[in-house]
């Protein structure tokens, strides 16, 4: 049975170059980058290597890179961090409903905890007003939090004019670039942002590694104590191996970034075009150009998205129905139903993301294998039959 892997931005695999440079720090070159010795000597030299690599991607300078466990920490890092920095000025945030969990379970976590939050609206694309930013920002408002690319419609939004807003106004800005890092070109000056969340297994790199850029100046509270890793931004060893890993995969998607956007551009506009073609009653989720270029969010009215992501596991396709820290619920995704997509609309669908691997041979699989899932699980639907018979 054929195998297709659609669901990149749940989780890459680790490339095998990626792989190859992790393997000397999981075997000899074993030391730990705080001691001294030649072994500490070997491991810090590895360690800040990867630091310029990761930065590189980025338009970063090295000291602005905090290495962290992943997107998550990265993510309360920023927003918790900043927060408690800074509650001397004030204690108003600003970040919108479609957040990744990381990023909305912080700012509940602030609300708890007397911080005053507020959450934007968005457009039925899943775009980010600009003036509703504006119109939100009060004398107490400390940071901005906006997502760069949303992680389940992949709907790019305007950071670069709100970082210029953020910026007039002396506000710090955050934003979660998990999904738009190495996909996208991504420069922290272009975008006028202070703080920038990034994870290593989104660019086929090892799990279990993230960082968080924070410009110089920038005023930030450390949420672990005991040690004085990373600037005393986030103590404990540092995971080497993974880090290494991390600035391998970072250098690599710079290098390949532009032609590689390019070529899966041309894959999800074929997957999109054929969906929509050839499947009566679905719609695209997100705005149809301001997209990343790996990624394609259906709704199928009249079947649920679990049906769908079974019976294309059945047939060898992998996918999924929205981010995969929440695949476990059962409740409708949160980012669609902030779009106005009603609850029934919401329940079919289902996120096809791209990656390095899939060819145009793949796409056409799923176009021959899809409208029969949809076909098959409708003939079994009660509301598409009621909806049939009026």
């Amino acid at each position: 049975m054929r195998k297709v892997y659609l669901d990149h931005s749940a989780t890459t695999p680790v490339r095998p170059e990626v792989l190859e440079a992790m393997l000397p720090y999981l075997k000899e070159n074993f030391g730990n980058p705080s001691s001294i010795h030649s072994f500490g000597r070997e491991a810090k030299k590895a360690l800040e290597e990867a630091r310029e690599r990761v930065a590189g991607l980025i338009g970063a300078r090295p000291e602005e890179i905090t290495f962290t466990s992943g997107g998550t920490e990265a993510d309360n890092l920023a927003i918790i961090g900043t927060a408690y920095a800074n509650a001397d000025k004030g204690r108003h945030i600003i970040t919108s409903s479609i957040e990744h969990h990381a990023a909305l379970d912080s700012a509940q976590f602030l609300l708890r905890h007397g911080f005053k939050v507020t959450f934007l609206p968005v457009t039925p694309e899943g775009l980010v007003r600009v003036e509703d930013v504006a119109a939100a920002i009060t004398d107490e408002t400390i940071l901005i939090s906006i997502m760069h690319v949303n992680n389940e419609v992949g709907t790019i939004q305007p950071i670069k004019e709100i970082g210029r807003l953020a910026r007039e106004k002396g506000i710090i800005f955050h934003t979660d670039a998990v999904q738009s890092v190495g996909k996208i070109p991504v420069n922290v000056d272009d975008l006028g942002v202070d703080l920038l969340t990034a994870s290593s297994h989104k660019i086929y790199g090892p799990k279990g590694v993230g960082c968080l850029y924070i410009r110089k100046g920038t005023r930030i509270q450390p949420q672990l104590h005991g040690g004085g890793q990373e600037r005393k931004r986030r103590p404990g060893t540092e995971n080497l191996p993974g880090i290494v890993g991390f600035g391998k995969a970072a250098e690599l998607a710079g290098k390949e970034l532009e032609e590689e956007a390019a070529r899966l551009a041309r894959l999800r506009d074929k997957l999109i075009d054929g969906v929509l073609e050839r499947i009566p009653e679905v719609q695209l989720n997100g705005h149809r150009t301001l997209r990343v270029p790996h990624n394609a969010n259906f709704s199928f009215r009249y079947v649920e998205g679990e049906s769908i992501l079974l019976s294309l596991d059945m047939h060898g396709i992998a996918a999924s129905s929205g981010s995969a820290c929440t695949s476990g619920s059962l409740d409708p995704s949160h980012v669609l139903l902030a779009m106005g997509i009603p609850h029934e609309v919401a329940h079919g669908s289902v996120r096809m993301t791209l990656g390095k691997d899939n060819t145009e041979e793949d796409i056409d699989y799923v176009l021959e294998v899809l409208p029969g899932i949809i076909e098959r699980l409708r003939a079994m639907s009660p509301l598409y039959q009621r909806r049939a018979s009026n």
